[in-house]
């Protein structure tokens, strides 16, 4: 979803990466200038800075991280997108989005954009991760075979027939490894286990006329 239905230059990215930098040192109270490091690796080796940081032993409540990273984003830079909101209306297909963010965060990107009724479905940590884990110290999340696994059984739906939109190089590679269809977002050129390309998500309909012409297949995005 995120950087996905909208482009990395919008800033999102950054502002979350600020935040759960201003969390390690502010509610985790570590190394200040040990943050910016620690949180990339951790991301690089875990999937997501958070996985990586339960890995490591550290406890806090995974609500409340949720709410600091992303109760605080800018989500005023999130415009609707009638382009995209009738790409995805037009689409003869059952949509559903993956995402390792928490649920309130997707409701507030869906309804920043306008995209509340394009999806059929929401696959996110709290699905992945449901109360009873809320403690684990092993998150389920992308870029894993297993969550992306456990995706398709959640989804119910032939993983032959599924194509996965995502923005990150090892989510592609690791969906294809999923028996995924894949496509990289916002590159020009293909990546490991990249079926299709996109610069931008609105390249949909250029890129994959045939999802227009084969009605009942499944995407998951």
């Amino acid at each position: 979803m995120d950087d996905t239905l909208y482009p990395l230059s919008l800033g999102i990215n950054l502002a979350c990466r600020k935040n759960i930098e201003e969390f390690m040192v502010h509610r985790l109270h570590m190394e200040e200038s040990e943050v910016p490091r620690l949180c990339l690796e951790l991301y690089r080796d875990y999937g997501t800075t958070m996985a990586g940081l339960k890995a490591l032993g550290y406890e806090f409540d995974n609500d409340e991280f949720h709410a600091y990273v992303h109760g605080r984003l800018p989500y005023e830079l999130l415009k609707p997108d009638p382009v995209l909101r009738n790409l995805l209306l037009s689409m003869p297909h059952h949509k559903i989005i993956f995402t390792n963010a928490d649920e309130a965060h997707v409701a507030q990107v869906l309804s920043r954009m306008g995209l509340e009724d394009c999806f059929q479905g929401v696959i996110c940590f709290e699905t992945l991760n449901p109360p009873a884990k809320n403690g684990a110290t092993q998150i389920l999340c992308k870029p894993s075979v297993e969550a992306m696994q456990a995706a398709i059984r959640m989804a119910n739906v032939d993983p032959e027939k599924i194509i996965f939109f995502d923005d990150s190089v090892r989510n592609i590679a690791n969906g294809k490894a999923a028996g995924l269809h894949t496509v990289i977002v916002g590159r020009s050129s293909l990546v490991p286990g990249a079926d299709y390309a996109l610069n931008s998500i609105h390249n949909i309909r250029e890129a994959i006329p045939e999802m227009w012409e084969d009605g009942g297949e499944h995407v998951e995005q």
